[in-house]
């Protein structure tokens, strides 16, 4: 309990949360597999988006970093590693390691590109000859979650980085000649308000998931959830101390699906019928096949399955598809049901 108390700021637990599965699941299946490529949430203001995602970045385990390093390295791992630790390694230095509560980074909507990137001081390398690098918030957000609110009123270029920085999972920052890269692997979770305008078809189609929130109408439910934050905001140790049991059993679970991922297994018949329905759904490329069949995986993995089923398929197909079909302004049904009914009738 002490341990508790000693944080800096509690953060409402994750098990705690009543409704919005969908979003909840999204970012479940993302920290299972970081490579589905992270979820766009769009929804109603005040229905606990923000809330969420901080309490998805608390709820997982620590995660073991090289002591010195600027960007979180892995101590074993080459995909998430600084070349300055590569080199260490090479030079048969002994490295030094800690463990940190897995980064949560929130991207401001005035940030900069050197904010985002970070910079190299020129006149340091060209005077010295010393390569200094200050490091951006994709270096702090390396092997943890990066989180930009209101992603749609974000500029386009910084959308774009982003993205691909969560794609290759390298940020290179080039000045005058110099250059700098390092690892940046993250789970991307943007946000927004529908009201305020949507994101770029081709900006959208990149995001893995996306998951779409309304406000609770049913009173019952609202009053439940009223009640769960007045509870947390009266007294937060209690509250985190009541859900310590399902907070500990679901990080046990995500840990475990990490594990098995690599041994599930999704039947050739299965992988036909989801590239049949995204043909069907006229979805451009090909990453709603690829981003439908990781999900799957990951679902399966997260119910200790060793093989994806129908239903791993039918609970993720609509959240990795909606967001990728074209805009028809004419079109009376929303883009979720129309994902249903292909699905339906193919899966049956």
């Amino acid at each position: 309990m002490d341990k508790i108390q000693n944080q800096t700021r509690p953060v409402f637990p994750f098990t705690a949360i009543v409704g919005q599965e969908e979003m909840k699941l999204a970012l479940i299946l993302n920290v299972i597999d970081p490579k589905i490529g992270g979820v766009m949430i769009m929804g109603d203001r005040g229905t606990g988006k923000s809330t969420t995602i901080r309490a998805i970045a608390d709820l997982l385990p620590e995660i073991e970093v090289v002591t010195d390093d600027m960007f979180n390295s892995h101590v074993s791992d080459y995909d998430l590693m600084s070349d300055f630790t590569k080199q260490q390694i090479e030079d048969s230095v002994s490295i030094s390691t800690h463990f940190i509560k897995v980064p949560m980074v929130d991207l401001p909507l005035g940030a900069t590109e050197d904010r985002l990137c970070g910079t190299i001081d020129i006149e340091k390398a060209l005077n010295e000859g010393i390569k200094t690098f200050e490091p951006g918030l994709l270096a702090k957000a390396n092997r943890g979650i990066l989180y930009v609110d209101e992603v749609n009123l974000l500029d386009d270029h910084l959308v774009d980085i982003l993205l691909d920085s969560a794609a290759s999972g390298w940020n290179t920052v080039e000045r005058e000649g110099i250059s700098v890269r390092h690892p940046s692997r993250f789970v991307l979770v943007g946000s927004g308000n529908p009201e305020e305008g949507e994101l770029r078809p081709q900006l959208l189609d990149r995001f893995g998931m996306h998951a779409e929130i309304r406000t609770v109408r049913d009173p019952s439910m609202r009053v439940q959830i009223v009640e769960q934050r007045t509870k947390f905001d009266q007294d937060p140790y209690a509250c985190i101390e009541e859900f310590k049991e399902q907070q500990n059993s679901l990080k046990s679970s995500i840990i475990f699906a990490q594990s098995k991922l690599t041994s599930v297994m999704i039947d050739y018949d299965l992988k036909v019928k989801i590239s049949q329905i995204c043909g069907l759904l006229d979805v451009d490329g090909l990453r709603g096949d690829i981003v439908t069949n990781r999900a799957a995986k990951a679902f399966a993995a997260y119910q200790n399955k060793d093989e994806v089923d129908i239903q791993d398929v039918k609970t993720v197909i609509t959240l990795c598809l909606r967001h990728r079909l074209r805009k028809d302004p004419l079109d009376t049904i929303d883009s979720g049901t129309k994902v249903k009914q292909v699905v339906n009738d193919i899966l049956g």
